[in-house]
């Protein structure tokens, strides 16, 4: 059941029915598959062979040592985990780190906090945390990093896919160069911000291929760039 292409799989130990039902649903919208465990045994009985990505516990288990589940998770079985911790909980989590925990995260849970940890644990696979995109007929699904405009498959190298997937993100929108600069490069620098204008020209070059139906990416002088969808693109006379 290990997740590949199509996303990821996480173990839940977490002995609140409510709280880890809650958590499954939430990491669904984000193409995360949980599987909640109420009982830390069959977390542990279950782990060697659905090989999950990762797994989060929470402290204070009641039915097994949170510590204790952390130790056979992360150095036994060897899977990342999370320790979940209150504002209370602090000698548990430096217990737990001790143990062999990559981070913590703060309860109640949420997926916003929890999925950029996923993300630190495997990043070479994070694009499959973000879901698929479609406006106007261009689709990018970055999970499988493949892009289509009306059915046309679109080969985009890696950073220009960047660039798309957060100029669709933001679609009408203006945004700046620094913000693209972070999305395609993670940071500025004097190569970046001038390889930053080639990128783009070429993503233009790109999608341009289906003439005047393409979307466009627009200059915003003093300011960046926007992204105008193709059903909204002005007409040129």
């Amino acid at each position: 059941m290990t997740v590949g292409s199509n996303g990821r799989f996480v173990l839940l130990v977490i002995d609140d029915e409510s709280v880890g039902g809650a958590l499954v649903a939430e990491l669904a919208d984000h193409r995360v598959r949980a599987h909640h465990y109420p009982h830390a045994a069959e977390a542990l009985l279950d782990a060697g062979a659905l090989q999950p990505d990762a797994a989060v516990v929470a402290s204070g288990l009641t039915t097994m040592s949170s510590t204790e589940v952390v130790r056979l998770l992360a150095r036994r079985a060897g899977i990342p985990t999370v320790v979940g911790v209150g504002d209370d909980d602090g000698g548990v989590a430096a217990a737990a780190l001790k143990a062999g925990a990559t981070a913590g995260v703060r309860r109640p849970y949420r997926a916003a906090e929890v999925l950029p940890i996923l993300r630190a644990i495997r990043p070479e696979t994070s694009g499959a945390l973000d879901p698929p995109i479609e406006i106007g007929g261009l689709r990018v699904d970055p999970a499988t990093f493949e892009v289509s405009h009306h059915g046309r498959v679109v080969a985009l190298p890696m950073k220009e896919f960047r660039l798309l997937y957060f100029f669709m993100s933001n679609a009408e929108r203006t945004v700046t160069r620094e913000q693209l600069l972070a999305a395609g490069w993670g940071g500025i620098s004097d190569d970046t911000s001038n390889t930053l204008t080639v990128h783009i020209k070429r993503l233009r070059r790109r999608l341009a291929l289906d003439g005047d139906q393409a979307p466009m990416i627009v200059t915003v002088r003093g300011l960046g760039y926007r992204f105008v969808p193709t059903a909204t693109t002005p007409s040129t006379s």
